[in-house]
């Protein structure tokens, strides 16, 4: 069976060479086949997260350059030029099967930084509940190091992780991983299925991508072992596989897969859990602590009486009774100054009280764990 059947919410990324035709400019035709997909996985009640490659490539077909420059300003330039034709191009694709896009463009430093990490999940998850298909790709045009070392395939990983994805896809231009490499072994033996994380998968792999992405089959496992800490099992499979995203979805076994050790809820919970020092906690009364016990509900301001210690959006809190039992931790939507003002106020007062709102929530129930 494969991972993707009873995945609701899935992470597909694909490469420049499959989005590029191998650098000569956007392919309408594989775009159009990708999104026809994800339109009927969309229809069967998954949610969908494209993270696309591309806009280098695309920009150097546009600038009329043949190969990939190496000064970071005409790099950034390409992806500025190629960022229009790629996200025009999934707008009118996805519209034409009844779906609505949307570009989010995110360095590796958004997910870094707690605060813009939460503002990015929530617009995420927003756009889910939308029914609209967010199209990200890393945002070339502003960052450095990113663009000489970053690549895709981790970003994919990192974006799977903040939507709490439960599988992730990347779709690249081979079948998928090798005990070898086939071009120099050509009997090497084909990998169809191992543990994410396995570190025999890393001797495994090896080598630069093509002369148009930079991701090779390394950057993959890596990714698929960063993704695995979240719980997040992935495939790699060919992209140009005939409807390889339905197929996987209805159980068939395609490319290879690389399963998480952990279940999804599990790596997150003992993530939470295993902060040894928190930086503040809330006191809840007893009708926060029966909701949050008895009904897995989220966090809400009302059932707050005390705030102790100073934090961050963003920061893991203890979550307390008035007697001082640890109930539960969570991702705090609100700092503590924020906390100590909407404390013991309806969610409907947050935007009169700060001046605006973040969430109704002070800790919503997916990024909470009890204790």
């Amino acid at each position: 069976m494969s991972v993707l059947q009873s995945a609701r919410r899935i992470v597909v990324k694909v490469g420049s060479s499959l989005v590029t035709n191998e650098g000569r400019g956007v392919d309408a035709e594989a775009i159009g086949n990708w999104s026809r997909q994800l339109a009927a996985l969309a229809g069967l009640g998954r949610e969908l997260v494209m993270v696309s490659s591309g806009a280098i490539a695309e920009g150097m077909k546009r600038l009329g350059w043949a190969e990939r420059p190496r000064e970071l300003h005409e790099l950034q330039a390409a992806a500025a030029v190629g960022q229009m034709g790629l996200a025009q191009m999934y707008e009118t694709h996805l519209r034409q099967h009844g779906m609505g896009s949307a570009q989010v463009l995110l360095t590796h430093a958004d997910l870094a930084d707690r605060e813009r990490y939460l503002n990015a999940r929530s617009t995420l998850l927003t756009l889910l509940s939308l029914k609209v298909i967010p199209v990200i790709n890393e945002n070339d045009t502003v960052v450095n190091d990113e663009i000489k070392f970053g690549d895709n395939d981790t970003l994919g990983a990192l974006v799977a992780n903040l939507v709490d994805a439960d599988a992730y896809v990347i779709l690249t231009d081979q079948r998928g991983l090798y005990a070898a490499d086939p071009r120099k072994v050509p009997d090497a033996r084909f990998i169809d299925e191992a543990t994410a994380g396995d570190p025999a998968l890393e001797a495994m792999a090896g080598g630069a991508g093509s002369a148009i992405g930079r991701g090779g089959m390394l950057t993959k496992i890596l990714a698929a072992k960063r993704a695995a800490g979240s719980g997040t099992s992935t495939v790699i499979a060919w992209g140009r596989e005939p409807d390889v995203l339905l197929r996987l979805a209805q159980g068939e076994r395609i490319g290879t897969a690389l399963v998480a050790g952990t279940p999804k809820m599990a790596a997150r919970k003992q993530w939470m859990m295993d902060h040894l020092q928190l930086r503040g906690a809330v006191a809840v009364d007893e009708g926060a602590v029966a909701k949050l016990r008895d009904e897995g509900k989220s966090l809400l301001p009302i059932g707050v009486h005390e705030v102790h210690g100073e934090f961050a959006r963003g920061d893991v809190i203890a979550v307390r009774s008035l007697r001082g039992e640890e109930v539960a931790r969570g991702l705090a939507n609100y700092s503590s100054a924020e906390a100590r003002l909407i404390a013991r106020k309806p969610s409907s007062q947050i935007e009169a009280l700060l001046g605006y709102a973040n969430e109704p929530e002070l800790i919503d129930r997916t990024n909470l764990v009890l204790m």
